[in-house]
Parts: structure tokens; sequence; C-alpha cells
């Protein structure tokens, strides 16, 4: 069985050493192994994706035998499996003001265009809560009266909802690192309004149209620690202006109808498991192996 850890605390030594040594000690295949150390804020984490005996031992009690470890060592760790239920795998679908992405994702669920459930809509600001009340799903709003995040409440209710991964459904904060490394391994995923490389940052429209180009888009990619790195794409679409239409004109094309349609599809390259994250790039999956559920 697939299965991904995550453990993020203040830093200090032998933190890793009893996790990886109960693992391997228990016959688990390790894939990949990543630690950091942020000298500036103290804090250590560290991601291991690996193969688990599922038959010899289950993921739930691996799971508690993780959270003692966490508490000896006063960290935060998660275990985390796709394949652990046989349930539609859970979104949690994050906004700020504009409707349109996350709408994209309900609808196509709704129209069983996506293999997936939304269990929850987060958002800094409440001006999707109208749209999370259409289709019935529960709406909380993290921010304060500037739309600054709690992000200890942010990550509580992602926990408390069994989510498998995070929509960044312009969603117009960045989120901090340790929340990155406690949700690390491909579960995290943002629309970026602009294409990436060459356009990243919270004007990527504004930046594309002073460069006079004439080809916009958007780009899906998995979150890790870097700022709209490049190599996590998972999707990108691009549309076609001609010379002289207005910015404006741009922007309303590409948040009503670019936007939404890049992200459903990156969206279902990943619940479809067509797509994973190893090593901080985006890799085929075997597809033989992983099929959505009807």
């Amino acid at each position: 069985m697939h299965v991904t850890i995550t453990a993020v605390g203040p830093d200090h030594r032998g933190l890793a050493d009893p996790i990886v040594h109960y693992v391997t000690g228990s016959g688990a295949n390790i894939h990949e192994i990543q630690m950091y150390d942020r000298d500036s804020e103290q804090l250590f984490a560290m991601m291991i994706r690996m193969d688990w005996p599922d038959a010899e031992e289950p993921v739930g009690v691996l799971r508690e035998r993780m959270q003692k470890i966490g508490e000896t060592k006063g960290l935060t760790i998660r275990v985390w499996s796709r394949d652990e239920h046989s349930r539609p795998p859970r979104l949690a679908l994050c906004t700020t003001y504009r409707p349109e992405p996350a709408l994209a994702i309900l609808r196509d669920i709704r129209d069983r265009r996506l293999h997936a459930e939304v269990s929850l809509m987060i958002g800094n600001r409440d001006g999707c809560r109208g749209v999370a009340e259409q289709f019935g799903v529960p709406f909380h709003n993290i921010g304060d009266g500037k739309g600054n995040p709690d992000n200890e409440r942010f990550a509580a209710l992602l926990d408390e909802s069994d989510v498998d991964y995070v929509i960044l459904a312009r969603y117009m904060r960045i989120l901090p690192p340790r929340l990155c490394w406690e949700f690390a391994g491909g579960r995290i995923i943002n629309l970026h309004h602009g294409l990436l490389p060459p356009f990243p940052g919270f004007r990527p429209y504004h930046d594309a149209y002073s460069h006079h180009m004439l080809t916009y888009g958007a780009t899906v990619h998995f979150i890790v620690p870097e700022l709209d790195a490049g190599n996590q794409i998972i999707h990108q679409g691009t549309f076609t202006a001609l010379p002289g239409t207005p910015l404006e004109e741009i922007i309303r094309i590409g948040e009503s109808d670019n936007e939404p349609s890049v992200l459903a599809e990156g969206v279902r390259r990943v619940v479809d498991r067509e797509v994973e994250l190893h090593f901080h790039r985006v890799v085929r999956a075997r597809s033989s192996e992983f099929r959505p559920q009807e």
C-alpha cells in the first residue's frame, strides 16, 4: 500500500531516526525521503513516501505508532494513504473571492465527471460562502477582518474532515512552509492564474499584457514550499487574444472560462491517478494500478 508520512516540529537532534527505523524494521520499502531544516525558524520537517505492508500491519496501527513517536519527540506526524479507504477521495476547496473555479469542481462532481467529494470549503473571506451553501457543503471562514488566515485552524479543519487533497481554487494567500510540509507529497493543488514559469506572482495577466502577449493561460500545479515553482505542473490551458483586446476583457475571459476548466482538468488528473509528485517532479502514474472508482 502506497503511504506518505509527514513529520513537522521544533528542530533538534534525533528526530528522523525513530520514524525511519520503525518503518524499515516493519518491512516498508521507502521510495522517497526528504528532510528540511530551516535554521531561521528552528523548524524540522520530513516526508517519507513508501510501500507499506498493510496485510501485516494496517495503516491505522502505523498511524498510532507514529503518533506515539510524535508525542515523544514533539512532532506533528501525519500518515496518509489514498488506498486506505474505498470511498472517493475527499477534497477541501479553498477560496477567497472568485467563485468560478470552485463551481467548476462542484459541478464536475455533481455531473460525475470527477470521482471525488468535497468535504468542506475554506475561505479567508466570505466571498464564496454562497457557492458552498448552494451545494450543501460546510463553509469555514478562517480569515480575520483583513483576510489574514488562521493557519493552525486551517490544518485542524483538514484533519477533522479527513481530507485527501487540498485544492487552492484562487485562494489568494501564500501557504506558510509548515503547512506545505504537513500536507506534502502531492496533496496540495494550486490554481495559478497565469502561465508558469514565465508569469508567476499575483498579477500574471497584467505582466503578460505588459509584454504584449497574445496568448494567456492558467496553470495547475502541486504546491511545494517554493512559491509557484515550475517543475510541479499538472496541467496548463491557454487562450488567444486578438491584438488590441483590452486587459479587462482578457481577465474576464481568463477568470470566467479558462481558469475553471484548467483547474477541473488538473484535479481530475490527480484524482484519477494519472499523475503523482515524486521528488518535487510530476510523473506519470502506473495507470494499470490506479483506476477511478465508479
